[in-house]
């Protein structure tokens, strides 16, 4: 991500932040079941009690007690972001809560630095606005232990709804999303990494989820 374009993303999430979980939860006056998709998001990880899960572009945290509920308190939960403000709001769930086993990191996608053994790495709603996603992807799968996942929830326009692009523009417009973003591909990248990907489509296929699992062996293929 250039400069000019992460100084964009910062800018808009900043302003965004204050009101983000509201916004979030208006997509339910149109159908579209955002906790149930989440919920589902973190069900595809398979994390089990004590598994470290990294979340990429955690946002205000809207994520963490499913990711709780999964590791439990002797797990370990790593939120990295970009923009601050978001940050900030995800600082303030934390202490809210008393969560004691979750780490803030404010650090650019393509350039975090994942611990050794991660059992789980998800992103929601966030990962197709980074153009290296692909390199994400990459360097997320090659810290996963065998048998992690890593799980990408996001929007997209499908193929056959092309038509409709300019509702998905008007829907997303709070999040910044663009049809660039939507055309993105994660689910190919995450095969590409990491073998064997899973998908399912949820809101008449606006909406995805798609996993992988680091097998034990598997090597990517050179590029």
């Amino acid at each position: 991500m250039g400069d000019a374009e992460r100084d964009a993303v910062k800018v808009l999430y900043r302003k965004r932040a204050g009101h983000y979980d509201w916004t979030a939860n208006l997509y339910y006056l149109i159908g579209y079941r955002e906790w149930a998709y989440r919920r589902r998001a973190v069900a595809a990880l398979g994390l089990g009690a004590g598994d470290t899960v990294v979340e990429m572009c955690c946002g205000t945290g809207l994520n963490f007690s499913l990711l709780q509920a999964a590791v439990g308190p002797g797990g370990r939960i790593i939120g990295v972001d970009l923009t601050d403000a978001m940050l900030e709001k995800a600082r303030r769930r934390v202490e809210r809560t008393g969560w004691k086993n979750v780490e803030l990191v404010h650090s650019d996608a393509a350039t975090f630095e994942y611990p050794a053994g991660v059992g789980g790495i998800l992103s929601t709603f966030a990962l197709t606005m980074v153009p290296e996603y692909d390199r994400v992807i990459e360097r997320g799968a090659a810290a996963l232990r065998p048998g992690g996942r890593w799980a990408v929830l996001d929007l997209t326009v499908p193929d056959r709804l092309s038509r409709l692009s300019g509702l998905y523009l008007l829907l997303t417009r709070p999040f910044g999303a663009s049809l660039e973003a939507a055309r993105r591909r994660p689910w190919e990248a995450l095969e590409r990494h990491l073998g064997h990907v899973q998908r399912e489509d949820f809101f008449l296929g606006f909406s995805y989820l798609t996993w992988a699992e680091k097998r034990p062996g598997y090597a990517a293929p050179a590029a």
